[in-house]
C-alpha cells in the first residue's frame, strides 16, 4: 500500500511539473494535490511546513499566472478590453498549444482593443504585444513556483524517510 501512495504522490508531483508549461495540465495545483494525497495517507513522510510553503508558492503561481498577462498588457497601453481579450483568447488557445495559447492571448487582446476599445492599430498592436510577453512571463513564473514546490517536497520526503530509518 505504502509503496502505491508513493508511486501515485511522485506521478501526480512529475505531471504537475511537465503541467506547469503544458496548456491543460493545472501544474501546480497537481504538485500540491500529490503533497496532500501523501501527507493525507503516509502523515510521517512528510512535514506540515513543506506543505504550508507549497501551498503559498501554489498560490503565488496562480497569482502570477492571471496578474503577468493582465499586467503585461496594462503596461503596454491596453485597457479593460485588451485585458479581456487577452483573458479570452488565453482560454481559447488553452485547447490547442503553448503557441495557441500564447497567440490566443496576443490576438485577442488585440481584437479587442481594436473593435470594443475603439484603439488605433499601433495601440491594439502594442496590446497584444505586451499580452504576449506578460504571459511567456507568467509561465516562468509557474514554472519556478512548480521548481521550488518539487525541491521542497523531494527534500522534505528524503529528510523524513531518513528520520524514520534512523540516518
Amino acid at each position: 500500500m505504502e509503496i502505491l501512495v508513493w508511486g501515485f504522490a511522485i506521478l501526480l508531483v512529475l505531471t504537475g511539473l511537465a503541467g506547469s508549461v503544458i496548456p491543460l495540465l493545472p501544474g501546480t495545483t497537481l504538485i500540491l494535490l500529490g503533497a496532500l494525497f501523501q501527507k493525507w495517507l503516509l502523515p510521517d513522510t512528510l512535514t506540515w511546513l513543506a506543505v504550508g510553503w507549497m501551498a503559498g508558492f501554489w498560490g503565488l503561481s496562480v497569482v502570477s499566472d492571471i496578474g503577468c498577462t493582465l499586467l503585461g498588457t496594462r503596461w503596454s497601453g491596453g485597457g479593460k478590453w485588451g485585458m479581456a481579450g487577452a483573458a479570452g483568447g488565453a482560454m481559447a488557445g488553452m485547447f490547442f498549444s503553448m503557441p495557441a495559447l500564447v497567440l490566443g492571448s496576443m490576438f485577442g487582446a488585440i481584437a479587442a482593443e481594436k473593435w470594443l476599445g475603439k484603439r488605433t492599430t499601433d495601440e491594439s498592436l502594442r496590446a497584444g504585444a505586451g499580452a504576449a510577453v506578460g504571459f511567456l512571463l507568467s509561465t516562468i513564473g509557474k514554472l519556478g513556483c512548480a521548481l521550488v514546490m518539487v525541491v521542497l517536497y523531494a527534500v522534505s520526503a528524503w529528510n523524513m524517510v531518513r528520520m524514520s530509518a534512523g540516518l
